[in-house]
């Protein structure tokens, strides 16, 4: 493992202990006599580890999502049986490294432990008082902090020794590309009812009763439930809240991050013991010698080894301002950095975004009003509350509150309105007559509450009520039908490369057409034809009241020699081994689970998760 990543692993760790060991609530210190939620082997998982983990991916999910989670969500997506998981591996994977007798150095220690800046003084050196001071904040003493950082350099070292040198051969990558990205032309006519020599006749009545029998479940309405509700959503009070020009301005400056970004750059970089071995894969480079991959291939890497992502100019330090100021594709260096001289390729720019407060007010607004909104709802829960104890009805909570009523007859599949929360749905599904009116929430902060008046069951609709639906779906089938029996007679003679337009058609070609890609005023199923074709024949699909003609034109693989199809292909056999090398390692750490032993403390888990309650 590299310098920089063990640096940067460590800063992650400490700054995390930090953060939750400060900032969070309560969960940092359990009482009582538990200390660890289980052990793996003779590996124990500590009690605060698992609180700060989980409440790490709990925030996690609520800087992502923008809003708040509650802990029964969190359990409900299984987060808590993921974090402990990851812990459970963890452990096994430390327990392991105690019986293989791998860990970091004293020396390697120190040098880490002075690399970060947390524990340095102005002068950059390191400062045993800011170290002392730092683990004092966060309740740990030095052995223990010492010891998590040998441990999680072992488990980075243990897990490279497991997934790396594993890659795919080139004909995994070349079917995958080759289906993915093979292209296909055709050619297109469609023929409607005024190709037809003679028009389609009206329907009898006996021809439209025969159709509507034979199509009843086309004609069949659903079961309806018959619900009243009374709602209340953000949405509805948005207007009525009031947001003041200084709490605006706050919220703007405390999410500049957000709405100002600076430049970043996609980047990859080869590092090299002196200035002397990089000067002369400089040369190599310029004088056309060598390329960049294989560069990388010479020092036993693979390209995702050299790939830093994305980063920002102050994230490449001293190499910073020449990288972002070289051209996409270009290379620059060497220049010095932490891991020695290094050779950069700049692939690509992320430009900087800049968003004016003025810009920004409108979406602050609404996202203010929005939770001032959410705020007034959960205030007025109990006063609903209350008045649904006391036996107010569903009208009565519109009268003197802010929800309003509502009817709705709901069947399965209907998504409209207030039927378009899953919540809803999940309720109007299984209500009864006898169910008491509940007030219940919603994903965006409002709340409901619903009442059963009815149900209808499953019917056909009357044909007199349909006989307009009936008559316009014979008529489209006809029309589709003696179409079909007109192309019969053109398909034979429209394969390979006859000319459309001599047979009175209007054709037009469609190239470049790929798997997951989309033509216009076409069918569904018109992507699975083309790609069911041979080169050559010909076939027809119905559209609507329509039929379309389509000819296969030509087959074209994908272009090897296109630089952007080369790193396609490189990139899914790069996905391809990282895949195969995650298998690998989680089939390792389950065996070392079932080997080592895993046992669970189910009241000191219960104990942790009563402090998010």
């Amino acid at each position: 493992m590299s310098k920089s990543s063990t640096s940067k692993t460590l800063v992650w760790i400490l700054m995390a202990m930090l953060i939750f060991g400060l900032g969070g609530f309560g969960i940092t210190n359990l009482g009582g006599s538990a200390t660890s939620v289980g052990s793996v082997g003779d590996k124990e998982i500590d009690i605060n580890n698992y609180a700060q983990a989980l409440q790490n991916e709990i925030r996690a999910i609520e800087a992502q999502s923008g809003q708040s989670i509650s802990f029964a969500d969190a359990q409900a997506i299984g987060l808590d049986r993921i974090v402990l998981g990851n812990l459970v591996t963890t452990r096994a994977l430390d327990s392991e490294n105690d019986r293989l007798g791998i860990s970091l150095g004293d020396a390697r220690l120190a040098r880490e432990l002075k690399s970060i800046s947390a524990f340095q003084n102005p002068a950059g050196d390191f400062d045993r008082e800011a170290y002392k001071f730092a683990l004092e904040q966060i309740g740990m003493n030095e052995a223990d902090f010492e010891t998590s950082i040998r441990e999680e350099s072992a488990r980075s070292l243990l897990q490279a020794a497991i997934v790396s040198g594993i890659s795919m051969p080139d004909s995994y990558g070349e079917v995958i590309l080759n289906f993915v990205g093979e292209e296909r032309d055709v050619t297109l006519a469609r023929l409607d009812a005024d190709d037809l020599a003679y028009p389609v006749a009206t329907p009898s009545e006996t021809e439209l009763r025969a159709y509507y029998d034979a199509n009843i479940a086309d004609f069949t309405r659903p079961a309806m439930r018959e619900i009243t509700y009374a709602w209340l959503s953000p949405e509805m009070l948005i207007d009525s809240v009031e947001i003041d020009d200084a709490t605006l301005q706050s919220l703007y400056e405390e999410r500049s991050s957000d709405f100002n970004t600076p430049e970043r750059r996609l980047v990859e970089r080869i590092a090299f013991a002196d200035m002397a071995a990089a000067n002369s894969a400089r040369q190599s480079l310029d004088a056309g010698e060598t390329t960049f991959e294989a560069l990388v291939e010479a020092r036993g890497l693979q390209l995702s080894d050299a790939d830093l992502g994305d980063v920002s100019i102050s994230d490449l330090g001293k190499a910073g301002d020449a990288v972002f100021a070289a051209e996409v594709g270009s290379i620059v260096g060497p220049v010095q950095t932490i891991l020695g001289p290094a050779l950069f390729r700049v692939n690509g720019v992320l430009p900087g975004n800049e968003v004016s407060y003025k810009d920004a007010l409108p979406d602050l607004r609404e996202e203010l009003a929005t939770e001032r909104a959410r705020r007034v709802i959960e205030a007025e829960m109990g006063t609903i509350d209350d008045l649904l104890a006391a036996g107010a009805t569903l009208e009565d909570l519109a009268n003197e509150t802010d929800m309003e009523v509502g009817q709705i007859s709901w069947h399965d599949g209907l998504g409209d309105g207030i039927a378009g929360y899953e919540e809803f749905r999940a309720i109007a599904a299984t209500l009864t007559k006898d169910d008491f009116p509940q007030i219940e929430t919603l994903e965006d902060g409002g709340v409901f509450a619903l009442r059963l008046d009815g149900e209808t069951a499953a019917a056909p609709a009357p044909f007199d009520e349909v006989r307009d639906d009936v008559a316009a779906d014979w008529t489209r089938a006809e029309t589709v039908r003696r179409l079909e029996e007109m192309a019969a007679n053109l398909v034979p003679m429209l394969g390979d490369d006859a000319d459309f337009s001599v047979y009175g058609l209007s054709p037009r070609t469609e190239t470049g057409i790929l798997r997951n890609g989309f033509v216009p005023d076409t069918p569904a199923g018109f992507l699975d034809a083309v790609f069911d074709l041979q080169p050559g024949a010909v076939t027809t699909l119905a559209h609507d009241d329509t039929l379309l003609v389509l000819r296969l034109d030509a087959v074209r693989l994908p272009d090897k020699s296109n630089e952007e199809i080369s790193s396609l292909a490189n990139t899914i056999l790069r996905q391809a081994a990282e895949g195969v090398a995650q298998d690998i390692f989680q089939a390792y750490a389950t065996q070392l689970q079932s080997l080592k032993g895993v046992t669970l403390d189910q009241p000191a888990i219960n104990a942790v998760h009563a402090q998010f309650q």
